[in-house]
């Protein structure tokens, strides 16, 4: 037999896959969520994220210390209140726990990216990501809360500022409001395809923000759509948007494929709470050798176009990339 072409050439060896690898995962590619509480020395693990926990910020500081050690990316912060209510007025308080941490955070690691998630469902006591008026979450007025949100995070030294909530025109008033206030140079990565999605249950028992009644089906986009989440891309990046992002990140690859070619502008997904989850779950029954799935649900996620991934396993993964090299 005399076969001319033979691909196997090129899987021989480690050496020579690794030289002809298209897709590299890096860690700088990575983006690491954390959850701030109020208090100190406290350190409890999300039952459901294992691995991951409730930090008061002193030792919040302490794992970031680790994290810029390991190359990461950045971090998204997200804070757990003290206080709800209505309107979730606590998210835009400068004493709240995320204006806080950006503040302590910049001080002592003032080249880290500090990404903060913009959205008030962590703050309300229904638990919606926006104001309520018979029983209908209202865009308008949400649009206003959401833009105080995002301008106490850029005085408290955030970097860049994600607004999650998915209502229409929010975007366009974090910018304007950013920019009247002289936070010209804060960026914006907008959840801009952010589908209802049943892989969040960790997420919300993280941030305790699950919705007290309904769902959040009403702003928050249906799966089975695909081109409507290139209409909502294009939206945001019309709006003033400098990164847009895809969640959840697995079950669309396809939309982070097509938001890629289509838009060819900086691209984040989100590998969420459920994602991660059910692949640890399945690890700890033995069923899947958690970090080689990991590594190869974060490679397929960079293939599809991400550059950007937030990800709870960036620092294990990190570790593994910086062992592997």
């Amino acid at each position: 037999m005399n076969l001319t072409h033979r691909p196997r050439r090129l899987r021989r060896t480690a050496s020579v896959r690794k030289l002809v690898r298209e897709t590299k995962l890096t860690a700088a590619d990575l983006i690491y969520p954390l959850f701030v509480v109020h208090g100190i020395e406290i350190k409890e693990e999300i039952s459901s994220l294992p691995g991951n926990y409730h930090l008061s910020l002193d030792l919040l500081l302490e794992e970031i210390a680790d994290l810029v050690k390991l190359g990461i990316g950045g971090i998204i912060l997200f804070g757990i209140p003290q206080i709800k209510d209505q309107l979730g007025s606590g998210a835009w308080d400068q004493e709240e726990i995320v204006q806080q941490a950006c503040r302590q955070i910049k001080e002592e690691y003032p080249d880290l990216l500090v990404i903060t998630d913009v959205c008030l469902c962590q703050y309300t006591s229904h638990g919606h990501c926006g104001a309520i008026k018979n029983g209908y979450v209202q865009n308008d007025i949400t649009l206003e809360n959401l833009a105080k949100t995002a301008l106490s995070h850029a005085k408290a030294g955030a970097d860049m500022v994600a607004p999650s909530d998915m209502m229409d025109g929010r975007v366009k008033a974090i910018r304007e409001r950013l920019d009247q206030e002289g936070y010209q140079d804060t960026a914006i990565m907008a959840y801009s395809a952010k589908y209802s999605s049943a892989f969040y249950g960790p997420f919300r028992e993280a941030a305790h923000s699950a919705p007290q009644e309904g769902d959040r089906s009403s702003y928050q986009m249906d799966p089975a759509n695909s081109d409507e989440a290139l209409r909502e891309i294009k939206l945001d990046l019309e709006e003033g948007a400098d990164i847009v992002m895809v969640k959840p990140a697995l079950p669309y690859l396809d939309i982070i494929r097509r938001a890629k070619d289509q838009f060819n502008t900086p691209l984040a997904a989100y590998n969420v709470s459920g994602e991660y989850a059910m692949i640890k779950a399945a690890a700890q029954k033995g069923w899947l050798d958690e970090e080689k799935t990991a590594l190869e649900s974060l490679t397929s996620i960079k293939r599809a176009g991400a550059e950007i991934i937030i990800t709870y396993w960036a620092k294990d993964i990190a570790k593994k990339l910086a062992k592997d090299n």
